[in-house]
């Protein structure tokens, strides 16, 4: 990924973004200088926010967070490190399904790039069983969200559901 620097990348589509999202921010925080939460268009799955959208939330969510960048990208994720200049990747495992997806992803990057490094980490425990899908799930169906996502999320997601 070019020249090495201290940025970890952290890519997913953020749809929304959960507290277990920045439980793993937070903890990337702390291993590395900067974090780059990378935003993906989406061009696999059908999302509630646009690229924007979600940009806008996780800055005001990760605001009071120092070493915190968040930029949306449209490319493949090796590209986008390379230009970002990102010297890892930060994924989070929570289940066995979860490894077996992302140890496949891992490999297929390292193909494109062989310099292509991830760092897996496990979100706290609190937040292992949690994802955007759940999330999205309970706020369609009319359920409080704000004990899963910061409250710019809970009051965005309300909005977009028109349950507000």
């Amino acid at each position: 990924m070019g020249e090495r620097s201290n940025l970890a990348l952290y890519p997913g589509s953020f749809d929304p973004m959960t507290y277990g999202h920045l439980d793993l921010i937070r903890r990337s925080r702390r291993l590395y200088d900067r974090v780059l939460v990378g935003v993906a268009h989406g061009h696999h799955k059908q999302t509630l926010f646009s690229v924007e959208e979600r940009v806008a939330m996780i800055r005001e969510a990760c605001a009071g967070i120092d070493g915190v960048e968040v930029k949306g990208f449209s490319d493949l994720l090796v590209h986008f490190a390379r230009r970002e200049g990102a010297c890892v990747i930060i994924r989070g495992l929570r289940v066995i399904s979860d490894f077996e997806y992302e140890f496949q992803m891992a490999l297929t990057n390292r193909k494109i790039d062989p310099d292509f490094e991830v760092v897996f980490l496990m979100p706290s425990e609190q937040w292992s069983y949690l994802n955007s899908t759940v999330v999205k799930e309970i706020a369609r169906l009319g359920g409080s969200v704000e004990q899963f996502v910061p409250p710019v999320i809970a009051r965005r997601l309300a909005e977009k559901l028109g349950k507000a």
